[in-house]
């Protein structure tokens, strides 16, 4: 497992946003990586996915790394943010563009702002 915990904060830590999800961002498997992976896509954030499902050892591993027990996972350099109803909290609340806005991480404010008005 130590392998494993290796390989994934090397992966949080070299990227400046990663999404550990089932699935891929071009095709998530549950309907909560689909969401957040969808909000992300939709803002247009460069990120780097993470496919639990292809790897047991990887899928039981960032639960142990973040001491969190569900998948998807939002990682902003190399921060734990949460899960889907966390970011989607955030998303609706404007405290993920501030997040991504005080992380230098390009993203497109017009996107995010139809994804509040379409919730409102």
């Amino acid at each position: 497992m130590t392998d494993v915990k290796s390989q994934i904060d090397e992966t949080v830590k070299a990227n400046t946003v990663v999404l550990y999800m089932k699935g891929t961002k071009e095709m998530p498997q549950c309907g909560f990586s689909s969401r957040v992976a969808g909000v992300l896509n939709y803002m247009g954030v460069e990120y780097t996915d993470v496919n639990v499902l292809a790897d047991e050892n990887v899928r039981q591993g960032i639960k142990d790394y973040s001491d969190w027990p569900t998948v998807p996972q939002l990682y902003v350099k190399g921060e734990f943010v949460g899960g889907c109803d966390i970011i989607t909290e955030m998303t609706l609340s404007g405290e993920l563009d501030t997040l991504f806005e005080e992380n230098s991480v390009e993203y497109n404010k017009e996107a995010a702002d139809k994804i509040r008005e379409a919730n409102a």
